[in-house]
Formats: structure tokens, C-alpha cells, sequence
């Protein structure tokens, strides 16, 4: 390995030598190293160890970043390579289609399979197939289980000879537990020991994952983020990611949480702080005297919300509190070591004489300021204080109402007496600036039967409360929290209401083991949440349907309903294509709301309930003391429920090991599977690049507003049977009971491509308001709006694909928000289109958009579809490209009446290694032709 700097030394461990790469010794020549953050260090380091003479990391950019100025706008571009890949099974799943294939594509381009390989450690952790389908009772965690393997079949046997035909490949099983958590748990080095030429090194552990929420490893001080699949493989087979140098945003904690706030309390303020702080495409890093008083849990449920509040990373030092939970979570001692022993030799430790590091903008936290909150109705960063919430509904329920047409205003009036009235106000409360309107507002109910109880559905009844997600199933605070307000209000005789789908989803089972020693599991039981699996369910759409009754009310009088979950996901259409409104909360407040029924009801001054004998039950009556908490931690979570979890954490269950494959370097694929199929990218690909040629003529596929997220554009959810995908199904002869999810179908491109903006929720602006994935198609050049067909936006696509019309999609601010979704940019390309317009990307997806070869471009600053009058009938030629170099290109539009308007946008291509991803076709389709030419 190069050495230009001649700063190599030595590092003994346990009477082991460990060659490093010393920032210490670098800092003698570039002083400005002693105040860099703590992940502009790792960094620094990455691009040390990994320097090949400018091939990818040169002099010149360990140069650029040893000399980081806290204040410049990046520009600078560096290649980083992760230590290792970590996948979940919805995207970790296409990308072992797309190695399979590359495999196929790159023996037929005259290289060979075995060329074809991760060349890092790559992990995947199934957790995100199992569904809610059975829920509140004992039995529920084997059925559900039991359903998993049978919907799964294809993909698990697709995951076995995965892990058989690949090298430094391995698979966690299902029912193991949350991907973020198991990583933080168990995967997770922190300071990474390898040979390599025959010499041990050691050096920081740093991870790609393919989930935005990669995050989460952040909390313990490693560098890592979610990138799409695409990138991912890119890694996995020894590419780098290119990237700007980034600005980093200091975030200074100080102080302590107040009684009866939690970390999801917290985490909710962060995330609405930097929000609207901005910070797109930055580094945050958190330092300050507070981080003393916060849990290493804590640290990762901020640290995993980092794409929530927009970040690359949300990272956290390494600290004793960092060793302190190594210890607890069962690593070595001798791993222990050399965490410790690296982290202070280079410079990368924190306590109270650490030296305060330059950042680009800083933040400050009292966090004796926070307050209880949720998040809601349909994006996380918006923040609700737990004693605002009843106004904020009462807000969301009259706005969603100016849309809702009366059936039958007597039967669907609530009412107090029984007759039509004015709806009952459930506060009372005299701060609340909207009581007035609280007054008039009327609520819808529907009639219900369950189990011979009849009862009233209403606006703002709670039919989902989900104890689900890696951010909060990782924090004993929270979820031992849980478990007593269960337990207080199982004493008080008080369950959750019978209309309310309830579930526990811990993210490990270490979680299970501390909530039966401590008899919580009983008390979460005795209110209504029973363990349903351990994975993400809910807050990746993964909720399952709710009961028939219950979906024929709210359909009958179009309620709306609530969900109140644990996690860190509630996009339009994402928990329950029934349920419009979605609400983050701490599993207490899960709980809580569960109790209630309702978020139409201000928990901080109505009560939650009655006990047997009528008396009112409030919240504090049941909340518990942080003392509680923390004596439950100290006494019952210890090293040993790590160990014994993951002591075989690759073995599996007897259903997982029952599953038989091919031993085989080519996968054989199998044309009946409506789950893995060969996909089409490289069909016809040979070495040559098509580069990147203007745009002429066209059309508009979807036009879009603000906010589009990756659920909106690829949804991981329910089919509808009615849907292109479902319609494709039951012509493939399934059944409508077996679509099981979009998550689960991303090895089949037949079906994710029709899924393609088929989310139920998202409104192309050509449809005037209506939800759902149509649009207009045009048959003539020249056509108004009003010429336009109705149709699915897949169908339209076909229909253009057929005519080798360009598409191209527009759309408003922070286009492609939210999960690190591969298929949104994959069923992107594969409806034909070309290029996307917007105001501005979110990052990940900007990525993704370029790692499958589709141009991203954004409106000049003040611009937009709005000033440009655009409304979808346009013809549009995007010209100016230079084959990628340029910076800016000339959209003209072609209207129906002849006249025609150009504008200027900026070609968002960052780097020189994007534009060659782009005049590839994408980033697999560069590292095959590299590949094949080196055969």
C-alpha cells in the first residue's frame, strides 16, 4: 500500500502489531488537521490508506482535505471507499439480482463470472418481509412468521445461493432482528483489523448500507450512510463513491432531558432543528458537555434520523460511553482494545480536553428544553408538541374535510346528544387558539360491529399503534418505558380499544430478553401488544390490512383515520393505503394513543380512560419516573443476552435452513417466478458508452409539486389489485391474498416498473388534484391538456416507448425525499425516461437518478414549473448537454398553439466520475465494461 506522506506506524494490540496510517504524524505537516470535525479525520484517513497515485485518491486530495476549509462551498471532488456494505433484504435483494446479472452480462462481454464478486465484507440482514398480518394474541409471532417463509419462498431460496456463489457474502436470517440494529448490535467493528499483502492494518470502520437509516451506526462513531443499491454494488465491487468534499454542521448538546421527556422526544426537535437549518448534503456532528448525559442508544436514535432531517450523517465521536456499550453488547475485550487504543492515537477520542473543532455553521441544544412531541401527519421534520397535537389535528382533520363530500349528513355528523350538532369539543383547553373552530368542525363516524360490539369509527380514531422501527426498538429507555405505561394501565383495567391494530416489532431479541426479565412483555400483553416478529413492519408499510369491518367503515363515510407509530418513516400512502393520517411518537406515546383510541383528544388535559371503578385515568397517572427507567436498565440488561443472541446470529431457523439451492456460479433463472427475473439493463450492452446526447422532442410523463418522496415514486407497500403490478399478477395467475408487497417483489422488474409512481397517494399536477398514479397521454405533438388520455403513467409509458418517444419527468422542491430506494431511479429509466427536472433533489436520490444514467436538472434558482407556466402538455428538447460536460443546458417547450419558450437549468452531474456513470447508462453498466476490459 503507497505511503506518500511516509506517516505508516505501529500499534500494538495484545501483543499484535497493527500498521495505521498516522494522522498524528500528518498533522506535523498540515496543522489545520488538529481542529478538523471527527468525521472530516476519518475521512482524511480513508483517503490516506487508500491513495493509488491518482487513480482515484490523489496528493492532491488528501491535500484538499487536510486543508479543509470550514467555509467553502464544495467543490473538491474525492472517491471514499466504505470498509463494508450492509444490506436489508427490500434493496439488498435487487442488488444480489443485479451481481447475478452482471455475472450473465459480463461472460457474454468476454470476461468471467467469478470477476463478479464483492471484494469487501458485505452483510444482509433479512428484516423487512415480514407483515403484520396476525396481531393480538399469543400466536401471533409464529404465524406470522409461518406466512413470511411461504410468501418468501422464491426470494429465500434466491438468498441461499446468493450466499453459497459469492465471497465475502454472508446472510442474516430472518426473524434476527432490525439491519440497523444487528449492525450496531453485533456487525459493527468501529475500528476494522485486516490483512492485506501480508500485513495487518487497522483503520475505521466505514459502511455503505442500502437503507437511508445506515445512519444509525453514526451513534457509536462510525462514518456510514444509506446509498441506493446501485451504489452499493458499486462498492461492493471495489468502487469508490465519488463525492464533494462536504461542509460539516456542529451541533452542540448541552444540558439534560427533562422528567418524562424521551429520546424520540428528542430526536423530533433535532430533526425539525436542522431541517430548517438546511442541511442537504452536509456532514452534522455532534459534540458539547451534554453528550455526558446522553446514552449511547440515545446518540443512535438521533444518529438515525439523519435522512430525516436531511444529512449525509449525523455522527457522534468515540467516547468511553462508545466503549461502555461495546462492553454491554457482548465484543471482545481484545476488539475493545483496539478501539480504544486507535481512537487515541489518532486523534478520533472525546472527553472533556478534546480540542473544539471548526465547522461550517454551528447548532446549540439545551436539552432541558424539549418537550414531549410527535411528528406528523405525513412527514417526519414536522414537529407537533404533545400538548399542541389535539389543535394540530383538529387543523389536518378541516383541511382534509374541504375535500370530503356528505353522503348522508345525519348518519355521518358526530355529535353529543346523538342528533346533528356541532361537534363535541374534547380540550376545553383555554390556550388552544383554534377552539373556536374546534367547535363547528364536524366529525364523520361510521357504525362498526367487532365481536358483537358495536361501536363508532370515527375522524381521528387510532386503527394502527405500531412498536415498530430501528429508531426507537434500539432504545431500552423507550421501549422499558413502554412496557411500564403498559403496565400501569393494565392495573388501572385499561386496553388498548378494540378498533386499534396493535403490535410489538422489536429491532432484536435482546430487546425480548429484557422486557420478560423484567415482566413488561406481560404487561404489553395484558393492554394489547403482543410480539408480531422482529423487523421492520410497520414503518415500512409492512402494517398488513386491517380488519374488514374496519376498512368498510372508514370507506363508507371516508374517515379520517390515524396511526400512531414508533418509527422514523409516515409518507402519504407508506403505514396503510386506508389510514391518511400517520403520526411518529416514543412507544409510550404508541401506547398511550392506543389506550385513548383517538388523537382527537389532548392527552396532556383529558383523560386516557377510566379504570373499573369510573374514575378518570389522565397520562400522569401512568407515565412512568426516569428513575424507573433507568433501575429496570441497570439490573436487567446485561453482555449475556448479547452473547446468547448472537452468539449463532448466521445459523437461522429450521424453516430457513430447510431451504435448498443451486450450487452454481450462474444463477439459473427461472421465467415463472413472479419474484426474481433477469432484469433488462443490460440487454444489448456492449463496450462502447452511449454518452450523452441532447434531448429532442419529449414528453412530459409526470409533473409533480414539492416533497415527492421515494414511497410516491416506488412504493414498498400494499399492490392494489386494480394496478398495473396488479393487474400484471393475477395474469401471471396469483392470487390477490399472495401480491404480498412492493418491497418484497424489487427482484422482479415486471412488476416494479408498473409500480413506478403507482404510489395512491401522489398527485400528478396535469390530473387536477386527483390522487394516484395517472397521467395524460398525448398522441400528437401539438395538443392542450384537455387532448390528453387518461391513463396509468405505466401504461402511457408503454404506449411512448412504443412511438422511441424521450420522456422526462418535473417536479418541485426536494424531489425524492426519503428512503435510499434504488427502484425509484431504476423504474425511473425503465418507463424510458431520460432526464428529471426539479427544484431540487434530495441527495441520496440524486444519486440513485445518476448511478442508472438519468440526467438530473434542477430549475434555476426562483424558477420553477409554476413560473414557466408549464402544465405537462409541452414538448420538451433539453439542449447544450456537451456530453455531459456542460454545467447548464436550454430546455425549450413546445406549447399546442406553436409558441415555444427556452429557459436555462443546471445539469446536476457533480463530479467527473458521475458524468462517465452517465454516459455509461449508469454505474454498473461503467464497472462491467472496466471489468470485462481487464478479462
Amino acid at each position: 500500500m503507497s505511503d506518500i506522506f511516509e506517516v505508516k506506524s505501529q500499534l500494538e494490540i495484545d501483543g499484535k502489531n497493527h500498521s495505521y496510517y498516522s494522522l498524528a504524524k500528518l498533522t506535523e505537516r498540515f496543522s489545520n488537521i488538529q481542529t478538523l470535525p471527527y468525521c472530516m479525520k476519518i475521512v482524511l484517513e480513508n483517503l490516506l490508506r487508500n491513495e493509488d497515485d491518482g487513480q482515484s485518491v490523489g496528493k492532491n486530495h488528501i491535500e484538499a482535505v487536510a486543508n479543509w476549509d470550514a467555509n467553502a462551498e464544495p467543490s473538491q471532488e474525492i472517491a471514499f471507499m466504505p470498509a463494508r456494505v450492509v444490506l436489508q433484504d427490500f434493496t439488498g435483494v435487487p442488488s444480489v439480482v443485479d451481481l447475478a446479472a452482471m455475472r450473465d452480462a459480463v461472460v457474454k462481454l468476454g470476461g468471467r463470472a467469478e470477476q463478479i464478486n464483492p471484494f469487501i465484507p458485505s452483510e444482509l440482514v433479512v428484516d423487512h418481509s415480514v407483515q403484520v398480518d396476525v396481531y393480538g394474541r399469543e400466536d401471533a409471532l409464529d404465524l406470522n412468521k409461518q406466512i413470511e417463509f411461504q410468501r418468501n419462498q422464491e426470494r429465500y431460496e434466491f438468498l441461499h445461493w446468493g450466499r453459497q456463489a459469492f465471497q465475502n457474502f454472508q446472510v442474516v436470517p430472518p426473524a434476527t432482528g432490525i439491519v440497523h440494529q444487528v449492525n450496531l448490535e453485533y456487525l459493527a467493528r468501529v475500528v476494522m483489523a485486516s490483512e492485506q499483502d501480508g500485513e495487518l492494518y487497522a483503520y475505521p470502520d466505514t459502511v455503505f448500507g442500502t437503507d437511508s437509516h445506515t445512519t444509525m451506526i453514526n451513534g457509536i462513531g462510525v462514518l456510514g450512510w444509506g446509498v441506493g443499491g446501485i451504489e452499493a454494488e458499486a462498492a461492493m465491487l471495489g468502487q469508490p463513491a465519488s463525492m464533494l468534499i462536504p461542509q460539516v454542521v456542529g451541533f452542540n448538546i448541552t444540558g439534560k432531558l427533562n422528567e418524562g421527556v424521551t429520546a424520540t422526544d428528542l430526536v423530533l426537535r433535532v430533526t425539525e432543528m436542522l431541517r430548517a437549518h438546511g442541511v442537504v448534503g452536509k456532514f452534522v456532528e455532534f459534540y458539547g458537555e451534554g453528550l455526558h448525559n446522553m446514552a449511547l442508544a440515545d446518540r443512535a436514535t438521533i444518529a438515525n434520523m439523519a435522512p430525516e432531517y436531511g444529512a449525509t450523517c449525523g455522527i457522534f465521536p468515540i467516547d468511553q460511553v462508545a466503549l461502555d456499550y461495546l462492553r454491554l453488547s457482548g465484543r471482545d475485550e481484545t476488539q475493545i482494545s483496539l478501539v480504544e487504543q486507535y481512537a487515541k492515537a489518532q486523534g478520533l477520542w472525546h472527553d472533556e480536553s478534546s480540542p473544539t473543532a471548526k465547522y461550517s455553521s454551528n447548532l446549540e441544544l439545551d436539552l432541558s428544553t424539549v418537550v414531549p412531541s410527535l411528528a406528523g401527519p405525513k412527514l417526519p421534520h414536522h414537529r407537533i408538541a404533545l400538548s399542541d397535537m389535539h389543535s394540530r389535528f383538529v387543523e389536518t382533520l378541516g383541511e382534509m374535510s374541504k375535500s370530503r363530500q356528505s353522503k348522508d349528513d345525519e348518519a355521518r355528523f358526530a355529535s353529543e346528544g346523538g342528533e346533528q350538532a356541532q361537534a363535541q369539543d374534547l380540550t376545553a383547553s383555554p390556550n388552544s387558539a383554534k377552539s373556536a373552530e374546534k367547535n363547528v368542525l364536524q366529525r364523520f363516524f361510521s357504525k362498526v360491529t367487532l365481536d358483537d360490539q358495536e361501536f363508532e369509527l370515527k375522524d381521528g380514531s387510532v386503527v394502527i399503534a405500531a412498536i415498530t422501527s430501528c429508531t426507537n426498538t434500539s432504545n431500552p429507555a423507550v421501549m422499558i418505558g413502554a412496557g411500564l405505561v403498559a403496565q400501569n394501565a393494565a392495573k388501572l383495567g385499561l386496553k388498548a380499544k378494540p378498533w386499534v391494530k396493535t403490535s410489538l416489532a422489536p429491532g432484536s431479541k435482546v430487546v425480548t430478553d429484557y422486557l420478560e426479565k423484567t415482566d413488561l412483555m406481560n404487561a404489553l400483553e395484558a393492554v394489547g401488544f403482543y410480539l408480531v416478529g422482529y423487523g421492520c413492519t410497520t414503518c415500512i408499510g409492512n402494517s398488513g390490512p386491517l380488519l374488514d369491518e374496519i376498512e368498510q367503515g372508514i370507506e363508507e363515510n371516508d374517515l379520517v383515520v390515524a396511526s400512531v407509530l414508533s418509527g422514523n418513516r409516515n409518507f402519504e400512502g407508506r403505514i396503510h393505503s386506508h389510514v391518511k393520517t400517520n403520526y411518529l411518537a416514543s412507544p409510550p406515546l404508541v401506547v398511550a394513543y392506543a389506550l385513548a383510541g383517538t388523537v382527537d383528544i389532548d392527552l396532556t388535559h383529558d383523560p386516557i380512560g377510566q379504570d373499573q371503578d369510573g374514575k378518570d385515568i389522565f397520562l400522569k397517572d401512568i407515565w412512568p419516573s426516569s428513575a424507573q427507567i433507568d433501575e429496570l436498565i441497570a439490573n436487567n440488561i446485561d453482555a449475556d443476552m448479547f452473547h446468547k443472541n448472537y452468539g449463532e446470529v448466521f445459523q437461522g431457523s429450521e424453516e430457513w435452513n430447510a431451504i435448498s439451492s443451486p450450487d452454481s456460479e450462474l444463477y439459473q433463472w427461472n421465467e415463472e417466478s413472479t419474484y426474481i427475473k433477469n432484469p433488462p439493463f443490460f440487454d444489448g450492452m456492449n463496450m462502447e458508452a452511449e454518452g450523452v446526447p441532447d434531448i429532442e422532442q419529449a414528453r412530459i410523463l409526470g409533473l409533480f409539486g414539492d416533497s415527492i418522496t421515494t414511497d410516491h415514486i416506488s412504493p414498498a407497500g400494499s399492490i392494489e389489485p386494480d394496478s398495473p403490478a396488479g393487474l400484471y399478477l393475477q395474469s401471471r395467475g396469483v392470487l390477490e391474498q399472495d401480491f404480498n408487497s412492493y418491497g418484497s417483489r424489487r427482484g422482479n422488474d415486471a412488476v416494479m416498473t408498473r409500480g413506478t409512481f403507482a404510489n395512491i397517494r401522489i398527485k400528478n399536477l396535469m390530473m387536477n388534484g386527483e390522487e394516484g398514479g395517472n397521467t395524460l397521454y398525448f398522441n400528437a405533438d401539438q395538443a392542450n391538456l384537455a387532448d390528453g388520455e387518461k391513463m396509468s403513467i405505466y401504461d402511457a409509458a408503454m404506449k411512448y416507448k412504443d412511438q422511441n418517444r424521450t420522456l422526462v419527468v418535473l417536479g418541485g422542491e426536494q424531489y425524492g425525499t426519503g428512503s435510499s430506494r434504488d427502484w425509484a431511479a431504476k423504474g425511473t429509466i425503465l418507463l424510458g425516461v431520460k432526464a428529471v427536472l426539479a427544484q431540487s433533489f434530495e441527495r441520496i436520490h440524486r444519486s440513485n437518478l445518476v448511478g442508472m444514467g438519468v440526467l438530473p436538472l434542477t430549475f434555476k434558482e426562483g424558477e420553477s414549473i409554476q413560473s414557466h407556466n408549464l402544465d405537462g402538455s409541452e414538448v420538451l428538447s433539453i439542449t447544450g448537454l456537451d456530453n455531459g460536460e456542460s454545467k447548464v443546458a436550454t430546455v425549450t417547450a413546445l406549447r399546442a398553439d406553436g409558441s415555444s419558450e427556452s429557459f436555462e437549468v443546471n445539469v446536476m452531474l457533480q463530479t467527473p466520475k458521475e458524468r462517465e456513470y452517465v454516459r455509461h447508462g449508469g454505474v454498473l453498466h461503467y464497472v462491467l465494461r472496466q471489468l470485462a476490459s481487464k478479462a
